[in-house]
């Protein structure tokens, strides 16, 4: 093998390249500026801090051990996460056979078999049968010239650290899921102490009115009355009934057991909400927090990567292949001089005519690649206004419940009063039960808000990334698009 017939080989076939062309494929995608997504008006009265971001342990913080338990049992039991270690590790391996297929190959082989030669060759020995013995090595390597193979091994590099990402946004989003349906749990033994306290009353009332009616003082009328009341009340404590067995079933599954598991979790303890406070820089600073962007930001760049390797399928390819080895019949000793053969040379293909195969092939890249940039932009937008929503329903709620508060403590007020009233003989028991009615409602809205107040807390946390910090950062998706729209040998669209 001589190196100026190498050259003179490829200066050949690079004038036949344009046998096979990709002019006028390309990409359309653009990704967004994170700082063109404005927030500057929603946030205007919110309290931002570079310390806002959530911790990787931010269920400690809420101070229930229990919850701490359940979260650790359910990262470590759950399915779905297995399910998602499973991806990256085929990722893994996907991403190795691509980086074997840039390197030299080498193969080694031999036999020994027996075999009859035809009557019109020379006889071997003393007869027709005799032995083949056979021994080689090969060696080949694709020397790669424009990139294809690292562009494809790159490729796949990204799309592992993509599936990596998945399996750090799968744990998030349980640790989130588990805390929202404690929380659940809790607002489903609120609203059964509710109930009961309902139906308790409406029982008392049931009673009054009967013995109002025997005296004559009331109608049947108000008894009917009462009676639907008491039917209302024990419909909504089987409700409340059954939202606790739904809380615990939903806490099963998460925690991956049976539904036994469900019934060991004791009543939960009224959580504490966050405090609200948003991130400085909130839509850049996103796209190092949330696993699910930085996911998308890693497919991008691996999109970007396939369109480069599908580029080099239009350009003369070289590789170098090798092979000796020694072969004897019969008898023959295999180990001598005259055994001896090889070969070796470089190897040369040029696309001509495909049937249009690999301009279907960049294209489709294209579109991935679009493809990709369009889920990165949709990520990047929910994730700015889940943040700005959860953040603006907080606020809310805060509002609710110190109204709400006002309306608890005067309902409480007032079945105070009705009491005393009663105990000093100037008011009814049944005036006090009616004005008890009017305080359960209250505390029940109470509980209510409460709970929605809890639960976006948790909703915010995990729209900030949930604690999120990747282990090397991610590409630049402005710049991979730059690189993906550029001009080069390999990467012409025109």
């Amino acid at each position: 093998m001589r190196v100026h017939l190498i050259a003179a080989a490829v200066g050949m076939t690079l004038a036949l390249a344009a046998c096979a062309s990709s002019g006028g494929l390309h990409p359309d995608g653009a990704p967004i500026n994170p700082d063109s997504l404005a927030v500057t008006r929603t946030l205007a009265n919110v309290q931002v801090s570079p310390a806002a971001w959530p911790q990787a342990d931010w269920w400690t913080s809420l101070g229930d051990s229990q919850l701490n338990a359940l979260i650790a049992e359910a990262l470590h039991d759950n399915p779905s996460l297995a399910e998602a270690d499973a991806r990256a590790r085929q990722a893994q391996a996907e991403a190795s056979e691509a980086d074997a297929d840039r390197k030299p190959e080498v193969n080694a082989g031999g036999s020994v078999s027996e075999v009859r030669l035809p009557t019109t060759l020379p006889p071997i020995g003393k007869g027709h049968n005799g032995a083949a013995k056979y021994v080689d090595v090969s060696f080949k390597w694709d020397l790669d010239l424009w990139g294809g193979q690292r562009a494809t091994w790159e490729a796949a590099l990204g799309q592992q650290r993509a599936a990596e990402v998945d399996a750090h946004a799968a744990r998030i989003e349980l640790s989130t899921n588990v805390a929202r349906a404690y929380v659940q749990l809790g607002y489903a033994y609120a609203q059964q102490d509710v109930a009961t306290a309902e139906l308790s009353r409406a029982t008392d009332v049931q009673k009054l009115t009967r013995q109002r009616v025997a005296a004559g003082i009331d109608s049947q009328v108000q008894l009917k009355q009462s009676d639907s009341e008491v039917a209302s009340a024990q419909g909504q404590k089987a409700q409340a009934d059954r939202a606790i067995d739904a809380a615990r079933s939903a806490l099963s599954v998460l925690l991956g057991k049976g539904p036994d598991r469900g019934l060991t979790i004791a009543r939960p303890q009224l959580l504490p909400p966050g405090a609200l406070s948003i991130p400085t820089n909130l839509p850049m600073d996103l796209l190092g927090h949330r696993a699910d962007l930085v996911a998308a930001r890693w497919r991008v760049e691996a999109a970007d990567k396939n369109i480069d390797a599908a580029k080099t399928q239009f350009l003369p390819n070289v590789d170098i292949s090798a092979m000796a080895g020694l072969i004897a019949l019969g008898g023959g000793n295999l180990f001598t001089a005259k055994s001896r053969f090889y070969q070796a040379g470089p190897a040369i293909s040029l696309p001509i005519f495909d049937g249009g195969r690999r301009r279907a092939n960049l294209n489709g890249q294209d579109a991935q690649y679009d493809l990709a940039v369009a889920q990165y932009n949709d990520t990047l937008v929910r994730a700015v206004n889940e943040v700005c929503d959860d953040n603006d329903a907080l606020t809310s709620l805060q509002v609710q419940i110190d109204a709400q508060q006002r309306a608890v403590d005067a309902a409480n007020d007032a079945w105070t009063l009705a009491e005393q009233r009663y105990k000093a003989g100037i008011g009814s028991y049944l005036e006090a039960l009616s004005v008890r009615q009017e305080l359960l409602v209250a505390q029940n809205r109470m509980a209510t808000l409460h709970a929605e107040q809890t639960d976006y807390s948790v909703q915010i946390i995990q729209a900030l990334g949930g604690g999120y910090s990747p282990s090397q950062p991610a590409p630049n998706v402005s710049a991979v698009a730059a690189d993906a729209n550029s001009s080069s040998l390999i990467h012409h669209r025109s």
